[in-house]
């Protein structure tokens, strides 16, 4: 699994997992982050079942494991928390954000140890280590109670699947022609985000952002001007059809 700092700032640092090589390949692929800062750790979506080995190999290669004290899942899909019953074994003292919306379904992957912290509607924040993390609001995109992450001084927002598309493992992890892969997200964001009013309040409260990172659950990270174009591009989709 590849691993790659994003941006490391004097009180954190964002870490990249991803690129699977030995996944089935009739499983998505999906992005992992994680904000670290000092002895605290937010691992955000951090997988599907089948992907619980190879990242907990990448991420103790990187940090303690007891320094993962957080996790994060911004909705209820498989491919990013279906491992939960495994990381509520080895993380038995750590908590889970997520929004309140889906704890009765999230529940179902297993979780006896880890505490639920729900995130109401409005959002929130968290404190890790030295940095303050905000739960951006993402509903109906494409989850009806979905959250995003954003911190302000690393200027980073990890926007789940918004932003995603479909790449190959040997793929690079950032966004070199936009144009050309605006062609992978097309059909994934109109047939996935159902609906246009919630994309732009979505795209209203993001553009009062600082973003210089934007990292999506699937695919490649947009870079500074490529955030702009992201947003542009995305205001003047349709979204909510089938062809």
């Amino acid at each position: 699994m590849k691993t790659e700092l994003i941006v490391e700032t004097p009180t954190h640092k964002w870490l990249y997992f991803g690129r699977d090589h030995e996944k089935n390949e009739k499983i998505i692929d999906t992005n992992q982050y994680l904000v670290q800062s000092g002895s605290q750790s937010l691992l955000m979506d951090p997988g599907g079942i089948e992907l619980f080995a190879p990242m907990l190999a990448s991420l103790v290669r990187q940090l303690p494991i007891e320094h993962i004290t957080y996790l994060f899942a911004s909705h209820q899909d498989p491919d990013i928390i279906s491992s939960l019953g495994l990381w509520d074994q080895t993380l038995p003292k750590a908590k889970l954000y997520s929004p309140w919306l889906w704890e009765s379904f999230i529940r179902h992957f297993g979780m006896n140890n880890i505490k639920f912290e729900p995130i109401d509607d409005e959002g929130g924040k968290l404190l890790v280590g030295d940095v303050e993390l905000h739960f951006i609001p993402a509903h109906y995109l494409h989850s009806s109670g979905n959250f995003h992450v954003y911190d302000p001084v690393g200027k980073v927002l990890m926007s789940g699947d918004v932003g995603a598309a479909l790449e190959d493992n040997n793929a690079d992890i950032y966004v070199d022609d936009f144009a050309k892969h605006s062609q992978k997200m097309q059909f994934f964001h109109q047939r996935w985000m159902p609906s246009n009013r919630a994309k732009d309040n979505w795209i209203a409260r993001v553009r009062s952002l600082d973003i210089e990172y934007m990292c999506p659950q699937h695919g490649r990270i947009f870079r500074g001007d490529q955030v702009k174009q992201f947003l542009d591009w995305f205001a003047a989709l349709n979204v909510g059809i089938t062809n």
